[in-house]
């Protein structure tokens, strides 16, 4: 567990370049990681897996994995499921290793390097390898997830409860702004490769490598200059397995906490499979070329720096619970009209997007640093391991129900729409949830606008 000064949120005076230092360091790892949410998650994996996969299945579009007939259309989405599942076994325990540890530097290297090279390695997943490019995102996403984990549980140490909400927000417009300037240099390469002698596939393919490039050379400038904190002898004496089933039975003693979890669940399914699946569904059902695609997704990680600040900013004077819940009414919103766009309308696709970008960053970022002030002292790490399994496109229920939805209607419009329910439901679950009471039952003080 860390030790209660440094989770206090450090304020003294000597400590203020040190801390600003950190902070840079944790910022920029969003910058490094959000190319993976962006150019590979987003944008470019969906389709090109969704298309080496049709051109590796027989007439009937279908593929046979592991004795099943899967529609080729729906692999992404269930490839996306998958790696969520083993996430389910994988985050929580690299949450108990990094507190019982304090090895937070080192696992964060580790982690995003083997995502980073996975990531990587799907340029070689050409000529209908579709089970190889599988196998790569699962490893990656697993991987992303795990580093993503170690990262999240920073936060406490760097931000006392009344600056959690714009250090996490400028986090994440950070990330929006790394994300934004590889993807133009992405679009521009998509634009110009009949151009430059390659083929659509080939200069995906180079994208995709590139991305994971980027995150793991910029990883290593984030860990130079994040810090790890001591741990009490008593963490570092009980094991990992040990301790995360004593977390288990503690988190029982924090229904609220849970509440809030459950909650998160159920609305972030819908908004990561939005982000996720937004590109398939513009290919496959709008029948929009890729450079329109990316170009939009582009715009959004532009409007997104904003609203991400914008919304940081709102919740310093609204509350934050007040500006998520806000941002779940848009999300209804854009379902509904995502679902009416007109195939080939362009305008149409860019002004939705415009409104995602504006809402999308500050619902993460805020939901990130509501769950801080739940989490009880030395246990960041392990509550933030079940926080990220519905985490940065990583949902799986989501993934299932529009993949599900597609295989018995064939209609993605249906597919998109099906999704409607997280939103409503979060919604209902986060509005009911008492948060003043909620952060003092984890025995930390809230801040004075929640």
């Amino acid at each position: 567990m860390t030790s209660a000064p440094a989770s206090a949120g450090p304020s003294a005076a000597p400590a203020d370049h040190a801390l600003k230092r950190e902070r840079f360091g944790w910022y920029s790892y969003d910058w490094a990681m959000s190319v993976f949410n962006t150019s590979v998650t987003t944008v470019f994996l969906g389709p090109y897996l969704t298309a080496i996969a049709r051109d590796a299945a027989g007439p009937d579009e279908r593929l046979s994995f592991l004795g099943l007939s899967l529609a080729a259309g729906s692999w992404f989405s269930y490839v996306l499921s998958a790696s969520v599942v083993l996430q389910v076994l994988v985050l929580p325990l690299t949450g108990a290793v990094a507190d019982r540890t304090g090895r937070k530097r080192e696992m964060l290297a580790a982690f995003a390097s083997l995502g980073a090279l996975a990531t990587t390695g799907l340029y070689f997943a050409g000529d209908g390898r579709w089970l190889l490019a599988a196998v790569l995102f699962v490893v990656a996403n697993i991987s992303f997830g795990a580093a993503t984990v170690v990262y999240y549980s920073w936060l406490p140490d760097l931000a006392g409860p009344e600056e959690r909400d714009a250090v996490s927000s400028k986090g994440w417009a950070f990330g929006y702004v790394g994300g934004a300037l590889l993807l133009a240099v992405h679009l521009g390469l998509v634009v110009a490769a009949e151009d430059l002698g390659l083929t659509t596939g080939e200069a995906v393919r180079i994208c995709l490598a590139t991305a994971g490039l980027w995150w793991g050379a910029f990883t290593f400038f984030s860990v130079s200059r994040l810090r790890n904190r001591p741990v009490a002898a008593s963490a570092v004496r009980s094991g990992s397995f040990r301790q995360l089933a004593t977390t288990f039975r503690e988190m029982r003693a924090f229904p609220l906490t849970l509440w809030f979890l459950g909650a998160y669940l159920l609305f972030n399914d819908g908004v990561q499979t939005v982000i996720s699946l937004s590109a398939t569904y513009a290919t496959e059902e709008l029948d929009l070329e890729q450079d329109v695609l990316t170009g939009a997704i582009l715009m959004v990680q532009v409007v997104a720096i904003f609203g991400a600040l914008g919304l940081g900013r709102m919740a310093g004077r609204y509350g934050a619970k007040r500006v998520v819940l806000g941002a779940l009414v848009a999300w209804i919103g854009v379902l509904f009209a995502a679902f009416f766009l007109q195939t080939g309308a362009v305008a149409q696709f860019y002004a939705l997007a415009a409104v995602i970008g504006l809402v999308q960053g500050g619902t993460q970022a805020l939901s990130r640093s509501l769950f801080s002030q739940l989490i009880p002292l030395g246990k960041e790490a392990e509550y933030y391991g079940f926080y990220e399994i519905s985490d940065r496109g990583t949902s799986w229920l989501g993934p299932l129900a529009f993949g599900l939805t597609y295989q018995l209607t064939g209609s993605y419009r249906l597919a998109i729409i099906s999704l409607v329910v997280f939103f409503v439901a979060g919604f209902v679950a986060l509005a009911a949830l008492p948060m003043r009471r909620a952060v003092i039952a984890a025995g930390n003080v809230p801040p004075e606008r929640l």
